[in-house]
């Protein structure tokens, strides 16, 4: 009994020392020191038979915006309107699966840019900030230091580079030192960057800004595969990593405990048929203690306050009464045939 009570003394003076000397408990999950969240989704490609590429950044749209983040924080880019395609036997929907379970194009979707809108230099003037001045808010990434950013390219790439619109490339240094433009601007706290394209690791072999976290649906020299054809339009309806990283998703709340460990893994080479790649040397904390939620969530600050608040209710304006005499105007149609050609009886 002497025994147990010297241990406990003894454990409860260690605790006491650790939290008055500052030494950090370790804790499940390494808390993020960001304030809100944003979202870049973008589609690269045109035309019908890119239809799965429409799918894949809708299907992403959907979950971010499901877990929170609202659309005045996410920035959606599609090459093309595959809603709309006379191809399209649905008209106004698009499927990621041929069972036809999930419309990710839905009844709410807000696109940003559209068409041949979406061009290199478009996308490299929205991470730096530097666009027009009379660009709409909602074509902004209007993002702080206390920003987590998720960055989601889907379309055609090689080894360095990734096509946009089949006439134009943004190179892996470009995209680099876009970044870097962003660390130094203090554009971002944080930012996940994924790519599902063919030899898609090659984009993100330059990165050397800080506090950067990224994954690719293919390394160099393997290309990233389609999953299934949907027979009702001919043409293959969604990748394979997206495929994977969509029935995650769907299983994740915003109060969910999974992490990004988890994340990365949720496309084995048995099911992708390419290898993932990640890189993490950029990024700071462990992914096995940061939740998904980081990233595809939202943060909403709340400040609690005990103080009351006084509500004052503002006096209404008295319209003022002006007297005005209403002129009655005679409003006749003009006549259907010149007067000259009308017979007169």
């Amino acid at each position: 009994m002497a025994f147990t009570n010297l241990m406990l003394v003894f454990i409860f003076n260690l605790l006491y020392l650790s939290l008055s000397s500052g030494i950090e408990i370790p804790e499940e999950f390494q808390k993020s020191n960001h304030t809100n969240n944003w979202a870049v989704l973008v589609d690269t490609s045109r035309f019908w038979f890119n239809y799965r590429h429409v799918a894949n950044v809708l299907s992403i749209y959907r979950s971010v915006k499901r877990l929170g983040i609202p659309d005045s924080q996410i920035i959606l880019m599609i090459s093309d309107d595959m809603a709309c395609n006379p191809r399209n036997p649905r008209p106004a929907t698009i499927f990621n699966s041929a069972h036809e379970q999930i419309n990710v194009y839905g009844d709410d979707v807000e696109v940003d840019y559209r068409g041949y809108e979406v061009s290199v230099e478009n996308f490299i003037r929205l991470l730096t900030g530097r666009v027009p001045p009379d660009t709409p808010r909602s074509k902004q990434l209007l993002t702080d230091e206390g920003s987590n950013i998720l960055i989601y390219l889907t379309g055609h790439g090689g080894d360095g580079f990734l096509k946009f619109q089949d006439s134009e490339e943004v190179t892996s240094q470009e995209l680099a030192d876009a970044l870097e433009q962003m660390w130094q601007k203090k554009r971002y706290n944080e930012i996940f960057f994924i790519i599902d394209t063919c030899q898609a690791s090659s984009m993100y072999e330059k990165f050397y800004s800080p506090n950067i976290l990224a994954t690719a649906s293919s390394l160099v020299g393997e290309d990233s595969l389609s999953h299934h054809v949907d027979s009702a339009i001919g043409v293959y309806i969604i990748d394979r990593y997206t495929y994977y990283v969509l029935e995650f998703l769907e299983n994740v709340h915003p109060n969910s405990q999974r992490t990004m460990s988890e994340f990365l893994a949720v496309c084995p080479k048995s099911a992708c048929l390419s290898t993932v790649g990640v890189r993490k040397d950029l990024f700071h904390r462990d992914p096995s203690k940061v939740p998904i939620t980081d990233f595809f969530g939202s943060v909403r600050p709340v400040i609690l306050t005990t103080d009351p608040i006084n509500i004052v209710e503002t006096p209404k304006r008295k319209k003022k009464t002006e007297n005005k005499t209403k002129i009655q105007v005679k409003r006749d149609y003009v006549p259907q045939f010149p007067m000259h050609l009308v017979q007169v009886t």
